[in-house]
């Protein structure tokens, strides 16, 4: 009928709808990790590669096609080019498992940056040497070479400087806590002179009226006997 879509074309058009919604639903992919950059070995580091592939050449070569022929007489007479091909291929393949394992023990130790950072440090050494003989002052003293108390001291220096700044905190604390107690008891001296002022005061006020009293309990008996004088008269 006229207006009517194929079937064919609604299911091509349908399996694109899913694989854009499946696109779209798809989480992102994490980010490639970041590629390792191998470190540039220094002299030692490159002196150091050298004396092993050396040794390891030394010693592969004692497996000699003469060494290994005179293993297996036998075989080198009847068949020496399969038994060539077996001393090659062991020495390749010993050759390459040592050098693997070097390799491994390389990584796994950080020899090269260790080596690098050793090369830092004596030239670091060496250029103070230098300056320290350009200024005209005496040269330093090997550290083997310096008496047994200096070495301990300098390994005792850090240790002790950190148990001297705890021990300044706690005095400059109890310094502190001393100062305010020693407020606390002028402030107490002052009130208590201040009441042994105010008693001194009462107690005058005290002995004043008792000086008034005997005046006036003198009158008092006085008038007292007279009147029981004259009640007693007939």
């Amino acid at each position: 009928m006229p207006g009517e879509a194929d079937p064919s074309t609604q299911q091509h058009e349908q399996q694109q709808q899913q694989q854009q919604q499946q696109q779209e639903a798809a989480p992102p992919s994490p980010p490639l990790p970041a590629r390792h950059t191998a470190l540039t070995p220094g002299p030692r580091a490159s002196r150091f590669q050298q004396v092993l592939d050396s040794s390891l050449s030394h010693t592969l070569s004692k497996i000699s096609w003469d060494n290994f022929a005179a293993c297996y007489p036998t075989i080198a007479v009847q068949s020496p080019a399969v038994l060539r091909a077996v001393q090659k291929q062991m020495v390749d393949r010993l050759g390459a498992l040592c050098k693997k394992e070097f390799d491994s023990v390389l990584q796994s130790r950080n020899v090269v940056a260790k080596l690098n950072e050793l090369e830092s440090l004596v030239s670091e050494a060496e250029r103070r040497r230098d300056e320290a003989g350009e200024v005209g002052a005496e040269a330093p003293v090997p550290p083997h070479m310096l008496p047994a108390e200096q070495v301990l001291a300098a390994h005792l220096a850090p240790h002790l400087a950190q148990q001297q700044s705890q021990l300044n905190a706690k005095l400059q604390t109890v310094q502190g806590y001393n100062a305010k107690l020693f407020d606390d008891i002028q402030k107490q001296r002052a009130e208590i002179q201040s009441l042994m002022t105010l008693l001194r005061k009462v107690f005058e006020d005290i002995d004043g009226a008792n000086g008034m009293m005997d005046d006036v309990v003198d009158d008092l008996a006085k008038e007292t006997r007279t009147v029981e004088a004259e009640m007693t008269e007939p």
